[in-house]
């Protein structure tokens, strides 16, 4: 965890300096996600980065946990002003960290799923954790067609221009999410090569 926490501590600064690449696309996912979220909701997000997603997110909902391996992101996310009661910002790794089964209404993993050690470990523990009925939402970059960027990975992880990269398609991700006992209720992608948006649910 600590190699992978001192590059994004590295670049903390510069992404949240940096403007939301495609804000139409981002509003979409923040309507579909908050269609679901009720006053009642227990809610972790991994991966939360700076903090802006938590933040909208937060008031619709009974509580809001958020975390992110980068203590330098989590700094900048309590930076942005008073937190309210119901959101809190920690340092944790969502693969390691303890949380009860069975426990969460809902569960965000945000341009993360590509740049965890293991992917289906972590849809894994999603699932366990989520109530039967619970949501999992993700927006994730499929790499799996740019097979042919492999080789430069080390290298770019090396000289510290590139983080851990995890290569899947979109049908594979579908597949992860179905294998680990989700169902999809949501499948939306802004245009062709954008990160995958799904909500999927907990079926028991």
């Amino acid at each position: 965890m600590a190699a992978r926490a001192q590059f994004w501590d590295r670049i903390a600064k510069k992404y949240a300096a940096s403007p939301i690449a495609d804000e139409a696309s981002y509003q979409r996912k923040l309507e579909l996600t908050s269609a679901r979220m009720t006053p009642d909701m227990e809610v972790l997000e991994f991966g939360c980065g700076t903090g802006g997603t938590a933040r909208i997110h937060a008031p619709k909902v009974k509580r809001y946990r958020a975390t992110d391996i980068s203590s330098a992101m989590i700094d900048i996310a309590r930076e942005k002003g008073p937190v309210p009661d119901n959101l809190s910002f920690e340092v944790a790794a969502f693969d390691t960290m303890p949380v009860d089964e069975n426990s969460l209404d809902m569960v965000l993993g945000l341009s993360i799923l590509h740049l965890v050690p293991d992917p289906d470990a972590t849809i894994a523990k999603a699932f366990r954790i989520l109530k039967p009925g619970g949501i999992f939402v993700t927006s994730t970059a499929c790499m799996g067609r740019m097979w042919f960027l492999k080789p430069f990975v080390p290298l770019g992880r090396a000289v510290g221009l590139l983080p851990e990269l995890r290569f899947f398609t979109e049908d594979g991700l579908r597949e992860k999410m179905r294998k680990a006992g989700f169902e999809i209720e949501e499948d939306w992608q802004g245009k062709k090569g954008a990160a995958l948006f799904l909500i999927a649910r907990r079926k028991n």
